[in-house]
């Protein structure tokens, strides 16, 4: 109870700002964002800020989760591809909506931290620890995957990781604001949707950790 005050301030200013999706809105009422990031951070854990969670990483503002997840038209039992577990956040979303979620972390630490906050709120997922530029080709072909990092271009080796119609979202770019893009797989040709300008952590890979 001590945060629903928060919570529902935040559910407004999403609503204020666009987001109508009545699964999502549900799903960040119902995920306690606090458990997600370091105690020295819970006083701000509902206003409209990425924290630190430590090794460079972040949990993404409520808005950039909120819109990410919104893009993907999540149905339940959808096959989810996530790029980036971090604090386990996106993922608990994406559970809470009734998604099979793959989630892909390089940093073992922090893959640890997050699979026991998971599974202490009886979330069901799959966790691999590992350079997610690569994917999970084992467990392919995906509905959608999301990357909660930005890249500089898409691995090619996660594109075909895709289903056929399914939806890639990724923020793109050089620099620290990101353009946070959409892809649709045509089968002959992604179908490319420019979203918007987004602050995302870079996406780590096996020569940068």
């Amino acid at each position: 109870m001590q945060f629903e005050k928060q919570k529902a301030e935040m559910i407004k200013r999403l609503q204020s700002r666009g987001i109508h999706d009545a699964a999502v809105l549900r799903a960040l009422k119902v995920v306690p964002r606090e458990k997600f990031v370091p105690i020295a951070f819970i006083h701000q854990v509902y206003e409209e800020k990425a924290l630190p969670i430590g090794f460079g990483q972040t949990i993404s503002h409520p808005y950039t989760v909120a819109r990410m997840t919104e893009l993907l038209n999540i149905k339940r039992a959808d096959k989810i591809l996530e790029i980036g577990t971090g604090s386990g956040y996106q993922c608990a979303i994406l559970c809470e909506m009734g998604a099979q979620v793959f989630t892909v972390e390089i940093d073992r630490t922090l893959a640890n931290r997050a699979r026991k906050l998971l599974e202490e709120h009886h979330y069901y997922f799959a966790m691999k620890i590992g350079d997610g530029n690569l994917g999970w080709k084992a467990c392919a072909p995906f509905d959608a995957i999301i990357f909660t990092a930005g890249a500089t271009n898409i691995p090619d080796a996660v594109v075909k990781q895709l289903k056929i119609h399914g939806k890639l979202l990724i923020p793109i770019g050089r620099r620290k604001t990101k353009t946070l893009m959409l892809y649709i797989n045509k089968g002959d040709k992604l179908e490319q949707i420019v979203i918007d300008q987004f602050t995302f952590v870079e996406l780590r890979n096996e020569k940068k950790i």
